[in-house]
């Protein structure tokens, strides 16, 4: 029997506790209507990202990019590793609870899996999260929940968000085989909550960083950002995602639309 993380170090959202259910991985329903949602917004039938065959895997799909990423992933998790040691003390220094927190996204197909953060809110704040519903910048009855200067946020908090520190650990994602480095960002709702022209984004893999990032992060409300992955589905390639990731430091240094 699986057992939950330690609390003292992970923070799971409810999901996350509620009992495991069985969940068909390839649920061809849902499969369909992506591949339905492709047809209608007019994406080419998918070819080899090596030798352009009509009906190959394409780079966001492919092993290579898998590899890649996991390798690059892990690299990064030694590289760093002082870094996020100074982060997770800091943390259990300024404020009560985990180091890190867990929370459920949908990510390759509409699977749901747990995103690995750095905990930057205080502990209650999913129990808060209905009292500040009405400050979400993307409309209180929006499914994109953004809130600036949000009152939950802890002290160090704060920078960790604006600075994106929080989302390192997401890394541990990348070897994992949930999320690539680039891709559609992973959202914290279901998909039975997307638009049909919003199914498109479930075709490939999540990222850590994609076009939303470097083209105004929070400040672009949830059909923008579906439009900015529908053209990375249109354009991937290794090439897009090497310049993707050059860029995506200085729109951090910036800190355009983080919150």
């Amino acid at each position: 029997m699986t057992k939950n993380p330690p609390s003292y170090f992970f923070r799971v959202t409810e999901e996350e506790r509620a009992p495991r259910q069985y969940i068909d991985r390839r649920n061809k329903i849902l499969r369909q209507q992506i591949e339905q949602a492709k047809q209608t917004t007019n994406l080419k039938p998918p070819r080899g990202w090596i030798c352009g065959r009509v009906g190959g895997r394409p780079w966001a799909l492919s092993r290579s990019n898998r590899l890649a990423s996991a390798l690059i992933a892990f690299l990064l998790l030694l590289a760093l590793s002082p870094l996020l040691i100074v982060i997770a003390v800091a943390i259990k220094l300024t404020s009560c609870g985990p180091v890190f927190f867990v929370q459920q996204r949908t990510g390759f197909c509409g699977r749901r899996f747990g995103m690995i953060k750095f905990r930057t809110m205080t502990i209650d704040a999913e129990a808060r999260k209905a009292s500040v519903r009405h400050l979400n910048k993307h409309a209180p009855d929006s499914v994109d929940f953004k809130i600036d200067r949000d009152p939950r946020i802890t002290g160090i908090g704060g920078f960790l968000r604006r600075t994106s520190l929080d989302e390192l650990p997401n890394l541990f994602n990348v070897v994992f085989g949930q999320m690539r480095l680039v891709g559609p960002r992973p959202t914290s709702f279901h998909a039975q909550t997307y638009k049909t022209h919003h199914l498109v984004r479930l075709s490939v893999y999540p990222g850590i960083t994609g076009l939303w990032q470097i083209s105004g992060r929070s400040n672009l409300d949830f059909n923008e950002r579906v439009a900015l992955d529908l053209h990375y589905i249109r354009q991937q390639s290794p090439w897009l995602d090497l310049k993707i990731l050059l860029m995506t430091p200085l729109a951090v240094f910036r800190a355009q639309g983080a919150s």
